[in-house]
């Protein structure tokens, strides 16, 4: 990293820092106790991508497909997902949500985005919210091709 500037650097060090830490935050509170966070993780994957099957949810989660079975499993014995035939390939299971589970996705989504709203009108002035605005739409042009 020769040609990368310091501040280049320790921006993106500061950044994975802060992003860290807010995931982790906002896993806190939304996490309901009687899920693992793989299954919570899973159970959320499931409701942002719609059906799946097992291997790719493995593949996109970066774990085994033999833990990928476990952990829904459990999803499917708690009566948040479902399996069925692939309709292109009967050998295959399609993994969905089932109206509990997209409850549950549906309800943390509110209250991690509830939080979030709530913690940038308490810890900041309006100043600095319009900064953090100013801030994402730089921030945006990371995710840019």
């Amino acid at each position: 990293m020769a040609d990368t500037s310091d501040s280049a650097t320790r921006a993106a060090r500061d950044l994975r820092v802060v992003f860290s830490r807010l995931r982790r935050r906002l896993r806190e509170v939304a996490q309901d106790t009687d899920l693992s966070p793989s299954q919570e993780s899973a159970l959320t994957l499931v409701g942002k991508h719609g059906a799946a099957t097992a291997s790719a949810l493995a593949a996109t989660e970066g774990v085994r497909p033999q833990s990928m079975a476990t952990t829904l499993a459990a999803l499917e014995q708690q009566g948040l997902i479902r399996r069925a035939p692939d309709p292109a390939d009967g050998r295959r299971q399609l993994v969905t949500l089932t109206e509990a589970g997209r409850a549950r996705v549906e309800d943390n989504r509110q209250a991690r985005s509830e939080w979030l709203a709530r913690a940038f009108q308490e810890r900041y002035t309006e100043e600095e919210r319009q900064a953090v605005l100013r801030v994402l739409e730089l921030m945006d042009r990371l995710s840019e091709p």
